[in-house]
Order: C-alpha cells, then structure tokens, then sequence
C-alpha cells in the first residue's frame, strides 16, 4: 500500500468517526425510529418505598409501567428520559423528590400512601412540576394528580378461588403493616372466601395476622410456618418484599411433600408465579402459587404518564383504578377450569354491580 493512499484511508476513517460521533450526539433512538432518547419535558421519576424496585410487588408493578412508557415513546432510563430513585427509609423520601426535580424530571411519583406527605411539600416547592402520589390522595393541588385501586374486588376474586380450592377449610390472609389500603386486601378475600364457602354450603375458616410492616421477611415466615402447621392449606399475602418470606415457607414446606400434599400462596401485586416453582419430594417439578391479584400500578404510571405526554396531565384529579379496565385483576395461575369460570362470573358480577365488595374486613 502506497502512502498516498494510506493518508487517504486514515481520512476516510477520521470522516467515519465524526459520523458516527455525530449519530450518537444528535439525541436520537438508534434504530430507525427517530424518537428522542432523551427528552426532559416528558421525563418521569419514581420515588420508590424502602423496599425498592425489585421488590416483586408494589415498586416492581409501578417500575414496569415506567419501562413499557420509555419503550413506547423511545425515552431511555436516565437523565432525560425515566428513572427511579431508591428510597431507604423514610428519611429519603424528600431528599429524593428534591433530586429528582434538581435533575429536570417533569413528572414525579411518590409510591406508598407513606410518601403523601413528600409529594405534598414536592409539590408546593416545584409549581411547574407534576406529581403523583400511588395509593393515597392529596386534594387541592393542581399539580397533583392522585391514583388509587379498589383492590378489594381483586382480592374477592382471590378469596372465592381459595375457597373452591382449599382441601382443609382452613386458609390464611397474612398482612404488611395494617392501614386503609390493606383493609382493602383483606375485606375483599374475607368476603370472597364467605361466597365461595357459601356456594359450597361449608365453613371456611380464615386466620389472619399482620406483621407489623412490609419488610420483614422472617416474621412473615414465621408467620406463614404457623398457619400451615395450623391446618391452612392457601395463604393470601398482602406484605409487599416481606411477602417473600410466605413463599419460601411454602416452599420448604412443599418440597418434603409430594405434590397432592402441598400448600399454596396467593400472590399480590405482580404475577408471582415464578415465586412458586419448586421440586417436590420425589423430584417432580411443580409451583404451589394458585394465582395473583394483581394492582394496576403499571397500568397507572404509563397512562398517567401518557396523559403527560399529550400535554393533558389530569393534575387535582383523583383516578380509581378498578375491575373495569383491569385497573386491578387476577391471573389463571394454577386454578381449575371450573374455578376459574366461576371467578370470571364474579368479576363481571362486581363491575355491573350486582356484587359489592366491602371495604373494610368483617371481624
């Protein structure tokens, strides 16, 4: 090779980088889609609870949301785009708001009625911000938009399924730290199970206790290995991460049984199905979560979200989230066909109002 046309090659190569420099400067999804990676007036922050993103349940179902909104409209995780800031404690939760609008994100969570009070102070700080605050209601603020869920009529579709599946007439409901939006949980599956017991002409006993918050995982164990030992042979865990202590109690329970003999879980939040994989005595595969009830938190982020993408951010408005739409919902899981009929009958009882669902739990 020559040395003119070495010096000519190098060029080339200089001419190549600057392209390609040029490409990744230009804030431009790769791909073919020229949608902005990084758009500030459309951004969005999550503000988790101490229990953080990959809880398995309240952060992760609102986190899901985040990422189908980012995917949709070309946005990536970080400045510009989405992202989310893990709270520790409860010390963190104003810290991380006041970051999150230092940043330039527009619109901004707070996940857990425990962060009503942040969004509030967030929100009188930050006027030409939008708020959100999951599971609680602020009135009054225009700026503020406030998302709630009648998990109460998912968690009736979960207490008639444990009824038409329970062998010993002895199921569980295991609560994080008792407040309103749990009464909701447990309310719906009492009442659920009271339907399902009465179709089949039986009595159904349902233990119920509370952990005292959504994080402690052994006591939710403990808790849950009290309960089986008790006779309950489905227990129904609304506790947040602390509820993954319930899933491994049944899954140490289990895998010394064969699989007629096993427990289940009922799952919240997000579909745990995965949770509830295990080998039984005997080495068969099996899973004992019999099914989820499912909170919207997805679907409430990316519409909201979406909303403020469209410039019609619903700020002062307070949205409920419930059946209908599928704002909350149950999975198929591992229920029986004659099972799962008569909960789809139900649910369609619930939104035309032939069923109504209590809000607070019966003694």
């Amino acid at each position: 090779m020559n040395s003119k046309f070495k010096k000519i090659c190098s060029f080339g190569l200089v001419l190549a980088a600057v392209g390609l420099t040029l490409t990744a400067c230009s804030g431009k999804k790769q791909g073919g889609s020229g949608n902005k990676a990084s758009d500030t007036k459309h951004s969005i922050a999550l503000i988790t609870d101490s229990n953080g993103v990959d809880d398995h349940s309240f952060n992760q179902a609102a986190w899901s949301g985040f990422k189908a909104y980012g995917e949709e409209h070309g946005l990536k995780r970080g400045k510009g785009g989405y992202q989310y800031f893990q709270s520790n404690s409860a010390s963190d939760y104003t810290p991380n708001f006041n970051q999150a609008a230092s940043a330039g994100y527009q619109t901004i969570y707070g996940v857990g009625y425990m962060l009503a009070d942040s969004v509030k102070a967030a929100a009188k700080k930050n006027p030409n911000k939008n708020f959100v605050i999951i599971d609680s209601v602020v009135p009054g603020m225009k700026n503020v938009v406030s998302a709630t869920f009648e998990s109460n009529q998912a968690s009736y579709l979960g207490g008639l399924a444990a009824a038409l599946t329970t062998k010993t007439n002895n199921v569980g409901f295991i609560g994080g730290a008792k407040s309103s939006i749990i009464d909701l949980f447990e309310a719906g599956f009492k009442q659920g199970v009271a339907a399902g017991a009465k179709m089949l002409h039986k009595k159904i006993t349902v233990q119920t206790q509370y952990i005292g918050n959504f994080t402690s995982t052994d006591k939710a164990k403990s808790i849950a290995q009290s309960m089986y030992a008790n006779k309950a042979d489905i227990i129904y865990q609304a506790a947040g991460s602390a509820g993954n202590g319930v899933f491994q109690e049944a899954k140490d329970y289990n895998q010394l049984r064969p699989v007629s003999q096993k427990v289940w879980v009922i799952g919240v939040d997000v579909d745990q199905s995965n949770l509830g994989k295990y080998t039984a005595k005997g080495g068969e595969k099996s899973n004992f979560t019999l099914t989820s009830v499912l909170k919207g938190l997805d679907v409430a982020t990316k519409s909201i979200a979406d909303d403020a993408y469209k410039g019609k951010f619903p700020g002062g408005k307070h949205l409920v989230y419930s059946l209908k739409g599928n704002g909350v919902s149950i999975t198929r899981g591992n229920l029986s066909s004659k099972t799962w009929s008569e909960v789809q009958k139900a649910k369609d009882q619930i939104i035309s109002g032939k069923i109504k669902v209590a809000t607070t739990p019966s003694k």
